[in-house]
C-alpha cells in the first residue's frame, strides 16, 4: 500500500493470533507494520514478527523492484518488530543498520552480533539524508522500551511513531480506533505517561501530515483527535465523566449490590460501565478505569485478603500509575469483612486519589442497611 508517492507499507497482518504478548486478547488479530522509503537511497523502516519472515521479505522485494536497500532503520527492538533483522541483513548484504547505541546493545543480545562494520549509530535529533527525503531521529526512551526512537520525514511530513499511536487489531480491521488503541496504550505504554508527554512536546514542533505506527492503521486524517487522546491518556486526565464499576462475586451477593448501585447511578443520569473481573477482559476493565472520572471497586473478603482477580485488577491500575480519580469501595464478608481495607491499602503508593466518604459493607447479601449505604454512595458519586 502506498502511503505517499515514495513511501510504501510492506507490513503484515496476523489474523490467527489470539493473545498479544501472551496476555492481551486480540479478537481482530494484530498488524506488524514496516515501511519502505524510495529515494536516491532506500530505507526500510523496521522488520516484523518472526512467523512472517517469508511474507515480509516478499513485500519488501516487491516494493524495491530491481533496487537494493541502503538502510534498515530500527526504531524498536521488541521482537514483534526486530525478529527479522538478521534475515534482512543476510538477504541484503550491502545494507546498513541505523539505530542508537542502546539499539545495538540489544541487537547483540538477540542475534549475537552488533554489525560494527555495517551500522550507523545516531543521536537524538540527528538527521540522515536519502536524497530528497531527510529523516530526523526523535528519541523516545521508555515509550515503552529504553531504545525506542521515532523518525520524522520532513519531505512528506510523515512521523514514523514506533509503538506510539498503535492499536490492537490488523491494519484492515473494521472497528473504532479509540477503543483498541486505548486498551493497547493503557496496557502496554500506560506506566510511562511522563515519557509520552515529553515526546508529545517534541512532536508539537513538527509539521505532521501522516503518522505511521508499528501497529494498526496509518493515520492521515483528523490527527488532532489522536494527539488529543494521547495527551489525555499520558497525562492521566479524565477522558469521560462517569463511573466504572469492577467487581468479583462468589455467590452473587456482591453482584447484586453492584447492580443495585448501577441502577441507582443510571437513574441519576450517570454513565456507568460494569465489569465482572472473573469474566471480563482485564485489560478492558483497566482501560475503563482510566477512562472514567470515578471508579467503584466491589470485592469479597477471601482468605482474609482479596479474590485473585481483584488483586490482579488493582495491580493493573497501580502498576500503570493510576491517579487523578475518585475511588469508592464495596466490600462483602459474611463474618469478618476486610476487603475494603485491603483494597484501599493497595493504593497506598498511588498519588492524587480521592477516596469516597461512603464505603458499603455487605455481609452475605445486601440488606436494608446496605441498600441505604448504596444510596448514599450513589448520591456522593453524582455530586
Amino acid at each position: 500500500m502506498k502511503i505517499t508517492k515514495d513511501i510504501i507499507s510492506v507490513g503484515v497482518n496476523d489474523y490467527d493470533i489470539d493473545l498479544f504478548e501472551g496476555q492481551y486478547a486480540v479478537k481482530n488479530g494484530m498488524a506488524y507494520n514496516s515501511y519502505v522509503i524510495l529515494d536516491e537511497k532506500i530505507a526500510v523502516m523496521d522488520t516484523v514478527e518472526a512467523g512472517f519472515t517469508k511474507e515480509w521479505l516478499h513485500n519488501v522485494s516487491e516494493a524495491l523492484g530491481e533496487r537494493q536497500p541502503d538502510y534498515l532503520i530500527v526504531q524498536h527492538m521488541e521482537p514483534d518488530h526486530s525478529a527479522n533483522i538478521k534475515n534482512f541483513m543476510n538477504a541484503y548484504p550491502n545494507a546498513t543498520i541505523v539505530g542508537n547505541a542502546k539499539t545495538f546493545k540489544m541487537i547483540e543480545a538477540y542475534f549475537g552480533e552488533s554489525y560494527e562494520d555495517r551500522r550507523i549509530v545516531v543521536s537524538d535529533g540527528e538527521s540522515l539524508s536519502l536524497g530528497k527525503h531527510s529523516l530526523t531521529f526523535v528519541f523516545a526512551p521508555m515509550v515503552h522500551w529504553p531504545e525506542v526512537m521515532m523518525t520524522y520525514d520532513s519531505t512528506d511530513k510523515v512521523l514514523f511513531s514506533a509503538d506510539g499511536f498503535g492499536k490492537f487489531g490488523t491494519s484492515d480491521a473494521d472497528e473504532e480506533w479509540a477503543d483498541e488503541a486505548r486498551r493497547y496504550y493503557i496496557g502496554i505504554v500506560g506506566k510511562y505517561g511522563a515519557q509520552v508527554q515529553t515526546v508529545l512536546k517534541k512532536a508539537a514542533g513538527l509539521d505532521i501530515a501522516v503518522i505511521c505506527p508499528l501497529h494498526g492503521p496509518v493515520l492521515s486524517e483528523n490527527l488532532g483527535y489522536y494527539l488529543k487522546l494521547y495527551d489525555i491518556w499520558s497525562s492521566y486526565s479524565v477522558e469521560k465523566e462517569g463511573v466504572a464499576i469492577a467487581f468479583n462475586s462468589i455467590y452473587g451477593g456482591t453482584r447484586n449490590a453492584v447492580m443495585t448501585l448501577r441502577d441507582m447511578l443510571t437513574e441519576k443520569g450517570t454513565e456507568v460501565k460494569v465489569y465482572d473481573l472473573a469474566r471480563a477482559d482485564k485489560a478492558e476493565a483497566v482501560a475503563a478505569a482510566f477512562t472514567y472520572s470515578k471508579l467503584v471497586i466491589a470485592g469479597t473478603t477471601y482468605n482474609n485478603s482479596l479474590f485473585p482477580c481483584m488483586k490482579a485488577f488493582i495491580d493493573g491500575l497501580t502498576e500503570r500509575n493510576y491517579q487523578k480519580r475518585t475511588v469508592a469501595f464495596i466490600e462483602n464478608g459474611s463474618w469478618a469483612p476486610t476487603a475494603a481495607k485491603n483494597m484501599k491499602g493497595m493504593f497506598e503508593k498511588s498519588k492524587d486519589i480521592t477516596f469516597a466518604e461512603n464505603t458499603v459493607t455487605v455481609k452475605g447479601v445486601p440488606d436494608a442497611e446496605a441498600e441505604n449505604s448504596l444510596s448514599a454512595l450513589a448520591d456522593e458519586l453524582c455530586r
